[in-house]
Formats: structure tokens, sequence, C-alpha cells
């Protein structure tokens, strides 16, 4: 375990991600993850963004609906991101 310090970065608080557990877990600079708490809120959980992670999702779906939901995310991305931001 590692002590970090927490600094402003704008309206955000920051954590560096030490490097060992970076490539360790294969955390790149500029890739997504998902941040959340632990239910008793006492850490912070930091998980990967998968690529895969909506196809996954669409077990119980025909083929052609999977297709025309991965062009539409693929084609709408930088919309849903920024409403997702909001």
């Amino acid at each position: 375990m590692q002590t970090q310090n927490v600094f402003k970065a704008g309206n955000s608080n920051v954590v560096a991600i030490p490097k060992h557990l970076a490539r360790e877990l294969g955390i790149k600079a500029g890739q997504k993850v998902f941040v959340d708490k632990t239910p008793d809120g006492e850490a912070i959980i930091v998980r990967k963004v998968s690529k895969n992670k909506s196809a996954r999702k669409l077990k119980n779906v025909s083929s052609d609906f999977k297709k025309w939901w991965e062009i539409f995310i693929k084609e709408n991305a930088e919309i849903l991101d920024e409403l997702a931001v909001r």
C-alpha cells in the first residue's frame, strides 16, 4: 500500500495511480475508468471500462439488433459521453 496526496485539478480532486499498479492493471493514460465507492463508503473502486462491455450485456437479443446497437453507440459515442457528464 502506498500513501498518495489528493490534489486539485479544475473542480475535481485527483489521486494519482502509482505506476506499478497502473502497469499491473493495464490502465493507460487517457483510458476511461469507472470510479465508485464501496457500499460502506470507506474505499474508492477504480475499474477499467471494457471495450466489449455493450456486446456482453446483449446476450438475449437478435444479432440484427446487436449490430444496430454497436453502430449506434460508435456513431454517437461523443454525444453520449457528453450527456453522461451532465
